[in-house]
């Protein structure tokens, strides 16, 4: 894996990906970062062993967001209108389409600032960890442009459409008893306790038989957009493949051994 993205798996089936790019503390534009990524995800979604991936940043951000250097690349006569959606369709907007497609569940440890895009990044994940250290801004407005990641899509549906108004229209920045009150994270941890915590939550995720976990994550996926009818035909039809599965029998047996043990001791 390219040494800006750090791949790592555990015996558990827990994937880290640890962004570490320094100099631009984790930025995901002009850089390599988000070809990392999608090589990542395609080498998740091929091994079967794969129960959940944690996303974090090496150093004190979690992610910067747009590199300002490649910001300022852009405002070159050369880069027209034209141009400058094309390198967005074939750059940056490959990440939020490939992690929300992501069959695993995901679990953002925000170790530090995340900033703009890596804001959104984090909003992508399914599940967010951050440490006491962690700030959020989705502050694109700051600098005259808009969330070009999906992040207008992928905020109103964490924390409403009011508190993604503000956040968006604003462009300042929110502290994590903020970003706890509002269902932004799940949990806040100290600095020092954040990956243990993922982990925690990770194998918590883990144990759980692995189709029954994908299966429910894209009905979840499914639900945010879909009718109700159609995600019920979808739940059925997932479920009919559930019944069927050898993780179901040995539950369903085990549940019923427990039954007759407690029987035959009262």
């Amino acid at each position: 894996m390219d040494r800006i993205l750090h791949f790592e798996q555990d015996e558990h089936g827990v994937v880290i990906l640890t962004m570490d790019h320094e100099e631009t503390r984790n930025a995901l534009t002009g850089n390599t970062l988000v070809d990392a990524f999608l090589a990542a995800f395609e080498r998740i979604e091929a091994d079967p062993a794969v129960r959940v991936a944690i996303i974090t940043g090496a150093g004190k951000a979690f992610s910067s967001g747009g590199s300002i250097h490649e910001m300022e690349r852009q405002l070159e006569p050369k880069f027209d209108s034209a141009a400058l959606r094309h390198e967005y369709r074939e750059g940056i907007q490959r990440l939020p389409l490939a992690l929300h497609k992501l069959e695993v569940p995901t679990i953002a440890a925000i170790n530090g600032p995340a900033i703009g895009a890596g804001f959104d990044l984090a909003c992508m994940c399914d599940i967010r960890i951050a440490s006491e250290r962690a700030i959020f801004a989705e502050s694109f407005v700051k600098l005259g442009i808009v969330p070009g990641d999906g992040g207008a899509w992928f905020l109103p549906r964490l924390i409403g459409m009011s508190r993604a108004a503000e956040m968006t229209l604003t462009g300042d920045a929110i502290d994590t008893q903020q970003a706890l009150e509002w269902g932004l994270v799940s949990k806040v941890v100290a600095q020092d306790q954040l990956m243990d915590e993922c982990r925690k939550m990770a194998q918590r995720i883990a144990v759980n038989p692995p189709e029954a976990v994908r299966m429910s994550k894209r009905l979840l996926r499914e639900g945010q957009h879909s009718r109700l009818d159609t995600l019920l035909e979808m739940s059925a039809a997932f479920q009919a493949i559930a019944h069927k599965t050898a993780d179901h029998a040995q539950a369903v047996g085990a549940f019923m051994q427990k039954r007759a043990i407690r029987k035959t001791t009262h």
